[in-house]
Formats: C-alpha cells, sequence, structure tokens
C-alpha cells in the first residue's frame, strides 16, 4: 500500500509539473502589450493593450464597418441615406447612439452642439466643398435648415420638420469610435488600454510600465501645418475619455480675416473668441468629444461654467489673454491630472 501511495504520489506531482508548465506559457503570454496602428475616417488610429494576441483585424474590421455606416461622405451610409429621405433606411446602434448622444450635449450646451450645423460648415468652407463668399441673406438662408431641436428619433425613424434639414454625427463620431473599440476590449477582459482615434482618447488602466497612462496636450500654433510637436501641459489620466478641440490648426484668411472652423449655430458666422482649445474629459469618448467642440463654440467663460456645474466633467483651457499672450484655466477636478 505504501509503495501504490509513493507511486499514486509522483504520479500526481509529474501530472501538476506537467500541467504547470502547460499553463505557464499562456499567463506569461497575456503580460503582452499589443501596439496596432492605421488609417480610418481621413485620420489615424494608435492602439496599445495588454492581451494574449493581437487584435488589430477586428479592430480593423469594426472600423470600417462604422465608417461605411455612419460617415456622411459615404453615399450608402445610414447619415447619407437619412439625408436624402430615403423612407427605406433602417437605423442602427450606432446611428442612434450618435443622435441621441448629440441631442443632449445640444440641450446641455443651449445648442452650441448642433447635429445639423454641416450645411454652414460645407459653406464657410471647412469641408470637401469649395468655399464660397457668403452674403448675410445667404447665412440667414442657411440658419433656416439649422436646428437640434428640428430632427428627433420616433420608433427607429428620423422625423425632420423639413426634408432639407441634414444629420452630421462627424463633430463626435472618433469619439464614439473610441468607445466602441473600448467597448470591445472591455468584453474580451482586457483591463489596461489606451485607444486613440484621431486624437480621441479612452484610457483604462495602467501602461506597460505599470503607471496610469500619460498624454500631451498641444501648444496651439498658429500654422495649419506645424513644423513640430510642443506640449502645453502632459496630463495622467486613466479609467476614462479624454478630447482635445481646437481652433489654431483648421482657419484660413480673407482680406486679412482670421476665419475659424467652428461655426456657432445661432449665429451662422464662425466664432470670435479667445478660446485656442478645449480638453475635456468625461466617462465616454463620445461625450468627450462633442462636449469639447460645443467649449469651442460658448468660449472660455461659459466652458468653465459648463464643466463645473457637470460633476462628470473637468476641463482644460488655453487662451489668449487681454495682451494677446497664451494663458491657461481649468476646472479644479483636473489639478489632479496635472501632478506626476
Amino acid at each position: 500500500m505504501k509503495k501504490k501511495s509513493f507511486i499514486a504520489l509522483l504520479v500526481f506531482l509529474g501530472v501538476f509539473i506537467l500541467l504547470y508548465f502547460i499553463k505557464k506559457p499562456k499567463e506569461e503570454k497575456t503580460t503582452n502589450y499589443y501596439y496596432n496602428e492605421g488609417l480610418i475616417f481621413g485620420s489615424s488610429y494608435h492602439i496599445k493593450y495588454q492581451y494574449n494576441q493581437d487584435l488589430q483585424l477586428t479592430i480593423d474590421s469594426i472600423l470600417k464597418k462604422y465608417d461605411e455606416a455612419v460617415s456622411p461622405y459615404k453615399p450608402n451610409s445610414i447619415v447619407s441615406k437619412v439625408n436624402r429621405n430615403d423612407s427605406t433606411v433602417v437605423l442602427d446602434e450606432w446611428f442612434e447612439t450618435l443622435f441621441n448622444e448629440g441631442q443632449v450635449v445640444a440641450k446641455a450646451t443651449d445648442g452650441a452642439f448642433d447635429i445639423t450645423v454641416a450645411p454652414l460648415v460645407e459653406a464657410w468652407g471647412f469641408s470637401f466643398k469649395k468655399r464660397e463668399d457668403l452674403t448675410k441673406y445667404q447665412i440667414d438662408s442657411l440658419k433656416s435648415l439649422i436646428g437640434y431641436k428640428r430632427v428627433n428619433i420616433v420608433n427607429h425613424k428620423v422625423v425632420k420638420d423639413d426634408p432639407r434639414i441634414t444629420i452630421d454625427c462627424v463633430s463626435m463620431g472618433d469619439g464614439y469610435a473610441s468607445d466602441i473599440i473600448a467597448k470591445l476590449f472591455d468584453s474580451k477582459g482586457i483591463t489596461n488600454y489606451m485607444v486613440e482615434i484621431g486624437g480621441e482618447l479612452m484610457m483604462k488602466g495602467v501602461n506597460p510600465d505599470g503607471k496610469i497612462w500619460s498624454v500631451g496636450i498641444d501648444k496651439p500654433v498658429d500654422n495649419p501645418e506645424p513644423t513640430q510637436e510642443d506640449f502645453q501641459q502632459i496630463v495622467h489620466f486613466t479609467n476614462g475619455a479624454l478630447s482635445t478641440s481646437g481652433n489654431y490648426r483648421k482657419f484660413y484668411y480673407k482680406d486679412g480675416k482670421k476665419y475659424a472652423h467652428t461655426i456657432d449655430p445661432k449665429t451662422g458666422y464662425p466664432v470670435q473668441h479667445s478660446l485656442l482649445s478645449a480638453t475635456i474629459t468625461a466617462p465616454t469618448c463620445i461625450g468627450a468629444d462633442a462636449y469639447s467642440t460645443a467649449c469651442m463654440v460658448i468660449g472660455l467663460e461659459k466652458s468653465m461654467a459648463l464643466v463645473n456645474r457637470d460633476p462628470e466633467l473637468e476641463g482644460y483651457f488655453i487662451y489668449t489673454d487681454k495682451n494677446g499672450k497664451l494663458a491657461v484655466a481649468y476646472s479644479d477636478g483636473f489639478k489632479k491630472f496635472m501632478k506626476e
């Protein structure tokens, strides 16, 4: 009996050791951080995550399907069909999420963010269409087709006050794409990742060094084609989203006057104020993206009021002071992201 027990013990130990070495490589493999990058939506993406396999093919497939569904520049997308008033169009979860979040942010910002503003953006020359020399009459005419309250979703159908109204969710599209990839990671149990699509960031956990993620906020450069990168502030952030919008790289001059790409839906004109960039943190990237865009419409004072009254938002703003010099302002809650 003792001999049999000894043999059984040896067999048990042998099986245990065998299973240990079979399992060990898999455990070590999960410590790998993969880095994926590529082109999408006319921009780029950079994604880093800790997992046991490379997911780039899956990521590319999802982003391609998303682009084909919601891009206003693709004739067969859901957005394009809605804008053509195609009665056969079937809305999907992606479109309805973009639409509904746009309406939420529009209400919270008194219409500063508006998913119907695209005709004005195009007319001012900040899209793929040729810039026009606009008259006040033309601007007023276009304004008659603008207004977030004039569109709704009823029983999964878009209802418009005027069939000529069009919808464009590009201003928060990159942010939502970052959310979608983050959701993919969450579904696979990935707890450490950084997703950056078109500059919109969604982060969770820690980087390969075991520290929370660090990202830089660009110092405004009054040049559409900057020759070098420079950071105004390094931000240490995790478990949420961060988005920066700015007027310092998309603009043009006409008759000695500078026209920024942010259009105020209420006035119909490009904004004229001291705010150069707005960085917003939020639980979701679609929200951070939309609110940072809205801040560039409403300016510094109202942006500070916005982030101070919403406990889910924090903000960091770069502006020009009365002497024309760069200055910064930020919410109290943003301070914790600025510490090493």
